[in-house]
């Protein structure tokens, strides 16, 4: 029996940093970044053009220490570039993979990644690399949210798949409330309509406009990456 085959041509995989710690509660947990790379592998291996965006949390999250009393743009700054190290490590692992891979940032500092040019990246992707985009937009204010939202849309990407540590969207926190029951779709309205928090309102408007169809799934189950590509698996489809 042949494999099920990828739903999607070209993708940007949307990954909070908090999924690099594993179970650690700080940093990057090397077993886990071995085998995030390895999922990223197989959908690779499978001929689909894939992009990345990966937050900053589990080293430094600038909206925390706002609000402790930092000026809002410099930890904003601090944010993105604990996203350019999250970058640095997923680049490293994936290599090690056998997976050609790029980081550009929207800050630039050529000595450790490229800066954010569109037709470049377009053309990596052409060629089968995985391309990092890393340093949000190289502006405060704004979450990884938008900047994947913005990224899949100057990619032309068929689809942004968001993993999380859940499978899908619920009705409420399924970790606190035993009856949270899991949507198979939502449309983007419903989403913005019942503030359910996939992602920030800007990106779910930009998701929107551009007709660029959401995929929240867990990523923290081995394998789970390649399943729901091919429709399998469990997810909820945002659209």
């Amino acid at each position: 029996m042949t494999a099920p085959k990828p739903r999607y041509r070209k993708i940007l995989l949307k990954m909070s940093g908090e999924v690099l710690m594993g179970d650690s509660l700080f940093g990057i947990d090397t077993a886990t970044l071995d085998r995030v790379a390895a999922d990223i592998k197989e959908v690779v291996d499978a001929g689909v053009e894939l992009c990345l965006v990966v937050g900053g949390g589990n080293i430094f999250r600038g909206v925390s220490l706002a609000g402790r009393g930092m000026e809002r743009a410099s930890a904003d700054y601090m944010g993105m570039l604990a996203t350019v190290m999250n970058a640095l490590a997923l680049q490293g692992a994936l290599e090690k993979a056998g997976v050609d891979t790029r980081v550009q940032s929207a800050i630039p500092m050529d000595a450790v990644c490229e800066p954010y040019i569109r037709r470049r990246a377009l053309r990596h992707l052409e060629k089968g690399r995985v391309v990092i985009f890393a340093a949000g937009l190289g502006a405060p204010f704004f979450t990884t949210d938008t900047p994947a939202a913005l990224r899949s849309a100057e990619m032309g990407c068929d689809a942004l798949f968001k993993g999380t540590s859940v499978d899908g969207v619920y009705t409420a926190d399924p970790k606190k409330d035993a009856s949270a029951r899991r949507y198979e779709t939502l449309s983007y309205h419903d989403v913005l309509a019942q503030d359910l928090k996939v992602m920030d309102a800007s990106a779910i408007a930009l998701m929107r406009d551009n007709q660029i169809p959401i995929v929240v799934f867990s990523i923290r189950e081995p394998g789970n990456f390649m399943k729901v590509l091919t429709g399998q698996g469990v997810f909820t489809t945002i659209n």
